[in-house]
């Protein structure tokens, strides 16, 4: 591994970002791997989308041999300014208000599911019965 030492932010890491000029972020190093773009066995396509930001979760979720990470070192460029790497923030939901809400709603319509079968059942049997003597 070259140790450069060159210090680099991820604004102008982020730069690097096409098929011609690929830089990553894999654990607080920079990495050229435009050379290795068309090599990749998941495609080009997987390391464009993880440029302009740390893809160490992208690579470390995929779960590279030993020999994809040895490889690793003849693409290093530098270390990241882990100060310009934006912190993950953990999505907590917005509070809901908390309010007494009416159950009338859902008492009528608990209602309405007895009420309306017994009604059907009811005019079904009324037009038999309207039916049956009609025809005697």
């Amino acid at each position: 591994m070259s140790s450069s030492g060159k210090v680099l932010t991820l604004e102008e890491v982020s730069k690097h970002n096409t098929k011609d000029d690929c830089w990553l972020v894999i654990g607080g190093k920079v990495y050229n791997v435009t050379r290795f773009l068309e090599d990749h066995p998941g495609g080009d396509d997987v390391l464009l989308s993880s440029t302009a930001k740390d893809a160490t979760d992208d690579f470390e979720d995929v779960g590279h041999s030993t020999t994809a990470r040895a490889m690793m070192d003849e693409y290093y460029v530098g270390d990241i300014d882990a100060t310009t790497i934006p912190t993950k923030v953990k999505y907590t939901p917005p509070k809901q208000p908390h309010y007494n809400q009416d159950k009338t709603p859902e008492f009528i319509i608990k209602i309405l599911q007895f009420l309306v079968p017994l009604a059907i059942l009811g005019l079904a049997v009324a037009v038999r019965i309207y039916t049956k003597s009609e025809s005697a």
